[in-house]
């Protein structure tokens, strides 16, 4: 028989080890997501190394404990938990109900108290027990049975404390670890022990005397000293301190070990936690199947050539694709709907057949898609171009609801209660196994596409009517749509040789970098490897060391960046990684894009994705070129036009944000600064410093900018102090004089929250909505997020609202003025084109009033542009 073993996790320890342990993480929702990802990456790596067969998360129930009543500043002094934490407790909890796992609270006493009793319940029933926290406290705990993990300088590497290893440490039994805390006090919960009395000191005196009441009993054989003074003067307080550092282990819990069972995660729930969140790694590396339900019979003919009977005026029409990249991959087939028929043909059959061409770029004939974008890119590379699209299901949704994204037909048909339908997984499998299936079964899967397409068109439509939603959707994502799919298909061209020669320059900067490291080092070593630099660093040359993993020393970024000023290797080391990265990402990232058939790179930009109604590209991601570093620049200088005579021509909303916060919060000083054409920063500067404008300099100024985006953003305290490199007290002050000094932007944010609480969403100037169910809930971190998002989402979503109305203008404009002139990307608020020299006075004209002029807002919109022989002299 198996040995039970039972698992106790400290769930607000651990919580806040992996916050403060990994950088400020978000998914694509805005949420943050950093503490959710480190606990579980602990959770994973535990449970798969100890195998138990009990598990229980235990949390804190609020601020008041028992203990208060012993000394009511206990844990006083506390810094708020920063909101980008707070925020993520509820999301949490899910991920570990989706595991399968109990969590338990109990009010006035804390997870330490919990975990204490069970322990102790536990080992009397002759269990083992692992318990994981990142607070030593817990260490008290250990026995013979009970083990306690503590976590160190993260989250995955582990302490493993038994009796035996902190009598190695510390020269201590566990239970005295009461006693040193006791006289030593602990800063972090504000116990105050003995003044004067270091862990050093407590030890000694603890091994001559067993217990602090021991230690009282012999106080007068001890000779006279300024620290016998001290514990005379505070023996109360030493035996106070004891009390409330001591776990308390009969707590009357309302649980019991068999309530602990724990048989595994529940697979559906993981992976659907899993995905709202957007832990893709985790989803890949994942072995769970998803169960898919029982279909209905279902009717459909697959066909060799189009007849004209099978072509109605009004028709869904579906693209069956291998995968999501519709500019390379197999184009399969295409299926046809008209409600009450459903027909299947192979696509190099379609591609053939002239009645089916004519009838797909007949303006006249009306199709719904499940994602025109792609169906036109797939269809265009077959010499058709698709023509009177009228709906598409994936923008309807989107538009619906954004925060319910995803392009398979399944996923958004069942989103709308429509289930007959498999996701594209079921059918083609996953990883190794992924395949194309049969023709019947691929026939069956794309006429249940093309018919759930056709079934859902009029309920989508309506729900976009009745929420004053549907001219968004017509006007402006369904057109955009076609302008997305013309500028991917004709993609932008990469000149290969100079990116080969950056690549080139990039290595012969890092063999030259690498020789003053080694120089620097006084021998050779391998760069790339942490352990071979941590001894390097921290060995050799005697650096100080701040962080320490399971392999020896951190020599993470922010670690060198804390030890710039202590050696001059350590610049040369960032540098050498930051080019390294430029080389490996983006130069050979870009190379494997470009195309061979058109040197061109053919980006896919996700129209239905973000929350706030922001495009992103992908396959490649061009928005995330590094133009910080000068090195990383420079890639923009092998995008080039298409022809020889033509030019690249880029135009650039300035500070769209801003100016939509100052035109959506009315406040009169952010109005008049930009009507004025008044540099915001500096403006900002002036009012939060109380300073002339000839009186603000570079620290001034990037301060008021960092606050200036991050009101933006959202930011909080914590945030703000992050990106300055100040205390949390500083950045709260910051933001206080800035909301003095622009109080229409307060006003703003604390109207923008109560309509919000009011409607239970917010809209952006083109009645773009994001719902925000949690903005009236009783858990203060899922308000805490609503509210912040109710105040940035109208602000970026107006902005991403404003830039692709410009696109639809642009179009219409070029047309007009029967232009040579390309649309080729849109990365950020910054849109590109290309066009003969000829044109370029023309650009220069119609760019900047159109973009300028795509939506009228209480200040001027201004657009920045210019033009070059590549992306980089264009900018």
């Amino acid at each position: 028989m198996i040995k039970e073993k039972l698992l106790l996790l400290d769930g607000n320890s651990l919580a806040y080890r992996a916050f403060f342990a990994l950088p400020l993480l978000t998914n694509d929702s805005g949420i943050h997501t950093n503490a959710i990802y480190g606990f579980t990456t602990m959770l994973q790596k535990i449970v798969e190394e100890e195998q138990p067969t009990k598990i229980l998360v235990a949390f804190d129930a609020g601020k008041t404990t028992f203990r208060h009543e012993t000394f009511t500043e206990y844990k006083g002094g506390r810094q708020k938990t920063p909101p980008e934490l707070s925020e993520q407790f509820p999301y949490l909890r899910k991920l570990i109900d989706a595991y399968g796992i109990k969590q338990y609270e109990q009010d006035l006493y804390e997870a330490d108290d919990i975990i204490g009793t069970l322990a102790k319940e536990a080992a009397l029933q002759d269990m083992d027990v692992i318990i994981v926290s990142g607070d030593r406290d817990l260490t008290q705990l250990a026995t013979e049975q009970v083990t306690v993990y503590i976590t160190k300088k993260g989250i995955t590497e582990i302490e493993r404390n038994t009796p035996a290893f902190i009598e190695e440490k510390y020269g201590l039994t566990p239970l005295q670890i009461i006693d040193m805390k006791g006289l030593m006090g602990d800063s972090s919960d504000n116990i105050p022990g003995v003044p004067g009395v270091g862990e050093k000191t407590a030890v000694k005196l603890l091994k001559e005397h067993g217990s602090v009441e021991a230690l009282y009993a012999a106080m007068d054989t001890l000779k006279a000293s300024k620290m016998k003074e001290k514990l005379v003067a505070n023996e109360e307080q030493a035996l106070m301190s004891k009390k409330l550092a001591t776990i308390y282990t009969d707590a009357p819990i309302e649980i019991s070990l068999a309530d602990l069972a724990y048989d595994g995660p529940k697979e559906e729930e993981l992976i659907s936690v899993w995905q709202e969140l957007g832990f893709k790694s985790l989803l890949e590396k994942s072995d769970f199947t998803m169960q898919e339900e029982e279909q209905a019979p279902f009717d459909y003919h697959i066909i060799k050539e189009v007849q004209p009977e099978h072509l109605q005026d009004v028709m869904a029409v579906h693209v069956e694709l291998e995968n999501e990249h519709y500019h390379t991959c197999q184009q399969l087939g295409i299926a046809l709907s008209d409600g009450a028929q459903r027909y299947y043909i192979a696509f190099e059959d379609a591609a053939k057949s002239d009645t089916l061409r004519l009838w797909l770029e007949n303006a006249t004939k009306t199709k719904y898609l499940s994602d025109s974008k792609a169906a036109q890119a797939a269809l265009q590379r077959a010499g058709i171009r698709l023509a009177g699209v009228a709906f598409d299901l994936l923008l309807a949704s989107y538009i619906n609801n954004p925060a319910l994204s995803g392009d398979d037909v399944a996923t958004l048909a069942k989103e709308l209660g429509y289930r007959d339908v498999q996701a594209n997984e079921a059918v083609y499998g996953k990883g190794a196994k992924r395949a194309i299936p049969n023709e019947d079964t691929l026939a069956q899967h794309a006429c249940r596409k093309a018919f759930a397409v056709w079934s859902l068109q009029s309920k989508l439509e309506q729900l976009l009517q009745e929420k004053e939603q549907f001219e968004l959707y017509k006007n402006l994502e369904l057109p955009l749509a076609a302008i997305l799919g013309e500028m991917e298909s004709e993609g932008i061209t990469v000149n290969r040789a100079t990116l080969e020669r950056m690549g080139q320059e990039l290595s012969d900067k890092l063999s030259v970098i690498e020789q003053d490291i080694y120089a620097e080092a006084g021998e050779t070593f391998n760069i790339n490897s942490p352990k071979q630099l941590g001894v390097i660093l921290f060995d050799k040359l005697g650096l100080p060391v701040i962080k320490k993993t399971k392999t020896g020393y951190s020599t993470a970024a922010d670690v060198l960046e804390k030890l710039k000023p202590a050696h001059a290797i350590i610049e040369h080391i960032l540098l050498y990684r930051q080019l390294g990265k430029l080389q490996s990402t983006y130069i050979e990232g870009l190379l494997k894009e470009i195309h061979s058939e058109d040197s061109k790179v053919h980006t896919r930009f996700q129209q239905a994705l973000t929350a706030t109604g922001r495009l992103s590209s992908t396959d490649p991601n061009l928005q995330n070129i590094p133009i910080r570093l000068e090195e990383g620049r420079k890639i923009r200088q092998a995008f080039v036009p298409s022809k020889e005579g033509w030019l690249l021509f880029a135009a650039d909303y300035s500070q769209i944000e801003l100016r939509v916060l100052a035109h959506m919060s009315e406040d009169q000083t952010l109005v008049e600064a930009f009507r004025e054409g008044m540099d915001i920063h500096t403006r900002t500067a002036m009012d939060v410093f109380h300073v002339s404008e000839d009186e603000v300099d570079s620290n001034m100024r990037r301060a008021a900018k960092a606050v200036n985006f991050g009101i933006v953003y959202g930011i909080s305290d914590y945030g703000l102090s992050q990106n300055l490199d100040i205390t949390r007290k500083e950045a709260a002050t910051f933001i206080e004089k800035y909301f003095a000094s622009f109080p229409g932007v307060k006003q703003y944010m604390d109207d923008i929250v109560q309509d919000a609480k009011l409607n239970g969403y917010v809209t952006t100037i083109l009645n773009r909505r994001r719902y925000l169910p949690d903005i009236t809930s009783s858990n203060f971190n899922l308000r805490s997020f609503a509210e912040r998002t109710a105040m940035n989402t109208p602000i970026q979503g107006s902005a991403a609202d404003i830039i692709k109305k410009a696109m639809i203008d642009m179009d219409a404009r070029l047309k007009k003025e029967q232009m040579q002139a390309k649309l080729l990307l849109q990365v950020h608020d910054e849109l590109i084109f290309e066009a003969p020299k000829e044109e370029i006075a023309l650009l220069e004209k119609i760019v900047p009033e159109v973009m300028e002029n795509a939506i009228e807002l209480a200040v001027p919109l201004k657009v920045d542009f210019n033009s070059g022989s590549t992306w980089y002299e264009a900018k």
